[in-house]
């Protein structure tokens, strides 16, 4: 990219990046020295002869160097740097967001990935030790600890047993005392907070290690968090410890892996307590309320229709075959009264679907804030989503659109989703057709997009998925497309709250059994 601006510009560039000693080469070649660094724009002396340096602005730490015809009086140079600087800045620009947008959404998908681990791990196991020890390796390899434990609370005991462990034998550990003054553990517990043994810090690591030799916190550098659970309608309590010790890499716990292991300590509580309750109470009673919280999780994913309050009236119900589901809508501002709504389905149910659709929901919220059009959107999302829908075998059809005050127009993408209609304030209804195949089945390159005039204030978007069109009755008939769409015009003037409770009581009174997973999304724009 760096020679083809330069060969526009008449001159050879190159960009230098200063490394905190001296400048090295970051794009055009390497000429096999370095130039001075000089204190403000202007020439500078080198092996192949006088330079123009320049800082690239609002990038610290970048140099854009011009090689002219003119460049010994700098002449040309500069205004060949005064014309290129501009560019490569926005160039690295880009490059920084784009880089800072890959971690976020790698991150997310670690802790995200990590969470509905663990609750797989709980919901085919009934053995606090066999769980604990599956949670222990999988916390351990993500944060880089070669040991690490957790410790459960016995509230008869009043003590803080060792149920799992890896990198040294809990064989002979004994009971540590919650009042134990000696014990970091202990402490963590009582105080409800994190404590980490730095090297970079010796007084503090000796003071927090010293009393610990024989429980695995003896290392280079150590991390202990409570884990706490906030029972529904009760006060929050702790119900026991992470402890990781001796980091891989031979240096300190960085703070992203503080802030992971808290994340995934807030995450796992209910499902420590409820793994501890197992063994006090019935396994049928355990296993309900495993279901019931990854329901409330699933459902506290999706987003309140108070996000669009002000730019539009929306209403939404998602209503999983079993405690959890592969459905999922997602609708967000995008600036300049702009809004965009996303609906889907997982082609299947249950917690696999439900794990996928967890990755959709983290992936669109990203990809919808930073793509320009609807198809690019899905693109994105596609790429981002490959290998976990290579690896499960499935697809999602998935319809999103961005509804734009300005053109009064809304302008979608539809992969594959066939229950996508347009409701005309004089009742006719269109169908929004499909652009691309679902995702999971289609390549990047077939992915369009389609637009068309939308009346404000009188136009209805109508999406739901295939669980409620294919309901079926007593008898087993289906509900059917055309008996919804008559229901959605008959209920057209009414706001889409009120669409929404009257479709979904229809469906509700004509099916007979859970079927599959239904979602129903009505807005008024």
């Amino acid at each position: 990219m760096l020679s083809g601006l330069g060969a526009l510009a008449g001159a050879r560039i190159r960009l230098w990046r200063f490394d905190g000693t001296r400048l090295r080469p970051a794009a055009g070649g390497d000429p096999g020295w370095a130039p001075p660094i000089p204190r403000r724009e202007g020439p500078v002396p080198t092996p192949d002869g006088p330079v123009w340096l320049a800082p690239v602005p609002d990038v610290v730490g970048f140099w854009l160097e011009v090689d002219s015809a003119d460049s010994a009086d700098g002449g040309a140079a500069d205004v060949t740097a005064q014309r290129i600087l501009p560019l490569i800045s926005i160039i690295l620009d880009a490059a920084r967001e784009r880089a800072l947008m890959s971690e976020e959404l790698a991150g997310r998908y670690e802790e995200i990935d990590l969470l509905y681990a663990i609750s797989e791990i709980l919901g085919r196991t009934v053995s606090l030790d066999e769980a604990a020890q599956r949670i222990v390796r999988e916390v351990s390899s993500i944060v880089g600890a070669r040991r690490a434990s957790i410790m459960v609370f016995d509230e008869t005991a009043g003590v803080l047993r060792t149920v799992a462990a890896r990198g040294f034998s809990r064989d002979g550990l004994e009971p540590v005392p919650v009042e134990d003054d000696c014990s970091v553990a202990a402490r963590v517990f009582r105080e409800r907070r994190s404590l980490a043994r730095d090297p970079a810090l010796p007084d503090e690591g000796d003071r927090l290690g010293a009393c610990d030799p024989d429980r695995g916190y003896l290392g280079e550098a150590f991390v202990s968090v409570p884990i706490c659970h906030a029972g529904a309608g009760g006060p929050g309590r702790c119900v026991g410890v992470i402890n990781v010790t001796d980091h891989i890499g031979g240096d300190r716990f960085t703070h992203s892996d503080h802030k992971l292991l808290a994340a995934i300590a807030s995450q796992i509580g209910a499902a420590i307590e409820n793994a501890r309750l197992v063994q006090l109470d019935r396994q049928q009673e355990r296993l309900r309320r495993e279901l019931e919280l990854a329901h409330d999780l699933q459902l506290r994913l999706l987003p309140s229709p108070a996000v669009l309050q002000g730019d539009a009236d929306v209403a939404a119900r998602c209503v999983p075959a079993e405690s959890v589901g592969g459905d999922f809508y997602t609708f967000s501002r995008l600036g300049g009264g702009r809004v965009g709504v996303m609906l889907g389905d997982v082609s299947s149910h249950g917690f696999s679907a439900a794990l996928v659709m967890a990755l959709v929901l983290a992936a669109a919220g990203i990809h919808a804030a930073s793509s320009l059009s609807p198809d690019d959107t899905l693109v994105a999302l596609l790429e981002s989503l490959a290998t976990e829908l290579k690896a499960t075998e499935m697809y999602l059809t998935v319809f999103y659109g961005v509804l734009d005050p300005r053109t009064s127009r809304l302008t979608y993408a539809n992969a594959g989703h066939p229950h996508a209609f347009r409701i005309g304030s004089n009742g006719l209804s269109e169908r929004l057709a499909a652009t691309a195949p679902p995702l999971g089945l289609a390549m990047s390159g077939s992915i369009g997009r389609m637009q068309l005039a939308w009346e404000r204030g009188g136009d209805l978007l109508c999406l739901w998925t295939d669980g409620l069109a294919d309901a079926r009755n007593a008898a087993g008939e289906s509900l059917g497309e055309d008996r919804l769409l008559a229901a959605i015009v008959g209920w057209r003037h009414e706001s889409p709250a009120a669409i929404v409770d009257a479709v979904m009581a229809e469906v509700e009174g004509f099916i007979d059994g859970p079927g599959d997973d239904r979602t129903l999304l009505v807005m008024r724009f």
